[in-house]
């Protein structure tokens, strides 16, 4: 029997448990809940907190493991859910007070695939106003804080969902990710996660860029949740062919890096200065990995200014148009950056935008063009340390709001698959926050991107003990 409390157990932990008959799933949704309960009031990462709901759902995954008859390896597992992701009869604010709370008719992919798979859904979680902010800050939700300090923001736009894992909300969580909305809160919270491939998950509104993906504390627990999320659906008009992987084989020692090209990107070409406490620790990674036998060689920038401003202004434009279509008094609820944000593209003409869509287009071709040459990218995945909570943006200025995000859209936009794993902690200034390194790879290669991950697990520096309720 573990000594470890349930709540921070992980799937493969919790299935052995359950197949031993050691644990029920009972025992460990009330930890889950105990543990979201005592740390709530200070981190506010969930919406849709109902402790009853998950003990029903626990009762009847009991019964079937009783029975001999578990749905497979995520039956019982307590799950939590991004707020932008639909599960069925529960509204989906979307992280602003603007829209109306109207019940959802159907799950998303990923909430309906883990429904089926037996999985506890304890939560829903945290997000900016419309997803638009790499920030905790809502006009709906509570002011989501980063569990390590709590006068940080844990990231965005996937903010609840990074908190919760970072918490110790049950081993997994979902969000989101269209510029960095995943890897973003991951690297600042000290958690593992992987953005698949564009259309690797399927979304009932898929969209250029946007990908869901799991969100953990190890690499073997987003593995596990890729098998049960990354499945078909013919609502999405994107998906990918029904894949023909094996996601238990994410399990590899290091010597799963002899003898990789591994580019160490550096330099963003765009936005916000790299922190040096950042650059120090990617490179102490990077040394690792190279001392492992790969053949690691660094590489300039690719992205330019006016790639990361064209998306920034045609991203202004589509949020402008929606907010044109709300009525006066809906648009006053959104956070007042968000509409300074939006408002600024009303004077932009057609020509202006047709030149910032171009933009996503020259990404995606310096991206790949770029990364080719090797197997697997090495980077930061943030230039910065996480903003104070309160802030919108790192920059907290509207007219710079996606400075941040110059070593993770890239990926978005090439379609490629990227995590962010921890590697390091601060020292002066914020103490003790952790630090992520993006590991990127070619497109479809998801299964690669973990197992890079899983070697360099085995081989990071110390990790600190995961945070705790003040």
């Amino acid at each position: 029997m573990t000594t470890k409390p349930l709540y921070s157990l992980s799937v493969q932990e919790l299935h052995a448990a359950y197949a031993a008959k050691e644990l029920s799933p009972v025992e460990v949704a009330r930890s889950v809940n105990e543990r979201i309960a005592a740390y709530e009031p200070e981190l506010h990462a969930t919406w849709l907190f109902r402790p009853e709901l998950a003990l029903e759902q626990a009762r009847a995954s009991e019964a079937r493991w009783l029975a001999g008859q578990p749905r497979g390896t995520l039956d019982g597992v307590p799950v939590t859910i991004k707020d932008n992701l639909a599960t069925a009869g529960d509204p989906m604010p979307l992280g602003t007070a603007a829209y109306d709370l109207v019940p959802m008719l159907q799950d998303s992919p990923p909430a309906a695939r883990l429904k089926e798979d037996g999985t506890v859904l304890v939560a829903k979680t945290t997000m900016p106003d419309l997803g638009m902010l790499s920030s905790g800050l809502s006009s709906f939700h509570e002011l989501s804080r980063n569990p390590w300090d709590l006068s940080r923001t844990p990231g965005g736009s996937s903010a609840g969902a990074g908190a919760a894992a970072a918490a110790g909300y049950g081993p997994l969580h979902v969000g989101t990710d269209i510029g960095g909305s995943l890897r973003l809160p991951a690297s600042w919270c000290g958690i593992y996660t992987l953005k698949p491939s564009f259309g690797r998950i399927p979304l009932s509104t898929p969209y250029m860029g946007r990908c869901a993906g799991p969100m953990t504390r190890t690499v073997a627990d987003s593995a596990l949740m890729m098998a049960s999320i990354a499945q078909p659906d013919d609502r999405d008009y994107s998906e990918l062919p029904a894949p023909a992987i094996d996601w238990a084989a994410f399990e590899v020692d290091p010597s799963f890096l002899k003898g990789k090209r591994v580019a160490l990107h550096m330099d963003a070409g765009c936005g916000l200065p790299l922190d040096p406490q950042i650059g120090e620790a990617v490179r102490r990674a990077a040394k690792r990995i190279e001392a492992a036998g790969a053949h690691v060689e660094e590489i300039g920038a690719f992205m330019t200014p006016k790639m990361l401003q064209g998306m920034d202004h045609f991203w202004r434009m589509r949020s402008c148009i929606d907010m044109q279509a709300m009525t006066a008094e809906k648009r006053a609820k959104i956070l007042p950056y968000i509409r300074e944000w939006a408002e600024s593209a009303a004077g932009f003409s057609g020509a202006h935008i047709f030149d910032a869509y171009s933009q996503f287009v020259a990404t995606r071709a310096a991206t790949v063009a770029a990364t080719k040459a090797y197997d697997f990218v090495i980077s930061p995945v943030s230039p910065n340390m996480p903003a104070p909570a309160e802030h919108a943006s790192p920059t907290n200025d509207p007219m710079l709001p996606l400075e941040h995000i110059g070593f993770t859209v890239p990926y978005n936009m090439s379609e490629q698959p990227a995590a962010s794993i921890n590697c390091g902690y601060s020292g002066e200034g914020l103490q003790g926050m952790p630090i992520g390194l993006q590991i990127a790879g070619r497109r479809f290669d998801d299964l690669g991107v973990l197992q890079f991950s899983r070697a360099f697990e085995q081989i990071r520096e110390a990790q600190h003990p995961w945070p705790e309720p003040k």
